[in-house]
């Protein structure tokens, strides 16, 4: 039985690589049972060769990056993918210094069907950490804070996420009197534990990724406004107003939709 917990990965607070995905906004995806090759054709990513290791893959990410220019926000980037073996066998890690966008959405979950796709990411400026666990289609839990979760399932993680380390009451509230966790190096013994895969700084510095640039995509048109506030006292506001009738539509200024898979 895996047995990972946060201190497993007090690594990733002297790692140069794990310094660049935080600065840049990352997100790392592992898949069960899809190939490399698959993962990127359904992500509409155009492929741009191999790269040796996370070197080569933030080389390639920067120099896409030097073509549509820096003073022009372009969220389009270079993804890199590569098998690697976990529980019920092969997986394919994605890595993608993209600003914490990932591939999660209606892609995510076909790619999840009849397997598990488990992710996490970082937005790089206002640290905004998100966890996600899609499960045969279907998102099932889905937090920035493990105290406040979400999906089909939002519960079912609770007795693992106590074991790694993250503060948390049997009823899943935060534990004031318990010790306090590196809540990214939580999510990465999180991860291990439904994957299998132990990412350690040689596992993604020494892969050879397949890469692939991933386009821009055009923002959606919403048709409801949802405010979720949690304030410090863990009292939580949530209310969801829809944009239907004579109310005028709201757009998304920043957030992008992801592409249905093939």
């Amino acid at each position: 039985m895996n047995s990972a917990t946060a201190h497993d990965y007090a690594w990733i607070r002297t790692s140069p690589l794990f310094r660049h995905a935080m600065e840049s906004g990352y997100t790392l995806t592992l898949i069960r049972g899809r190939s490399p090759h698959e993962v990127l054709r359904a992500m509409a990513a155009e492929p741009r060769g191999t790269g040796e290791g996370s070197a080569g893959l933030i080389e390639a990410d920067d120099a896409h990056r030097a073509e549509v220019g820096y003073d022009y926000w372009d969220e389009s980037y270079v993804a890199g993918a590569f098998s690697t073996s976990g529980e019920n066998g092969d997986w394919t890690l994605v890595l993608g210094f993209d600003g914490g966008l990932g591939i999660e959405g209606a892609c995510v979950e076909t790619l999840s069907k009849g397997g598990r796709v488990v992710a996490h990411s970082t937005n790089g400026g206002k640290p905004m950490h998100f966890f996600h666990w899609f499960e045969d289609g279907e998102r099932r839990t889905t937090f920035e804070s493990p105290s406040s979760r979400d999906g089909s399932t939002p519960d079912e993680l609770l007795p693992l996420l106590r074991e790694v380390g993250f503060p948390l009451t049997p009823e899943g509230e935060h534990d004031e009197s318990a010790p306090d966790v590196d809540g990214k190096a939580g999510v990465l013994a999180l991860s291990e534990r439904l994957t299998g895969i132990r990412v350690t700084e040689s596992l993604l510095q020494d892969a050879t990724y397949e890469l692939g640039l991933v386009p821009e995509q055009p923002a959606e048109e919403w048709t409801g406004l949802v405010i979720d506030i949690t304030d410090a006292h863990g009292e939580r506001l949530y209310r969801e107003r829809s944009t239907a009738g004579d109310r005028p539509p709201v757009h998304r200024a920043a957030e992008t939709s992801t592409p249905k898979c093939t």
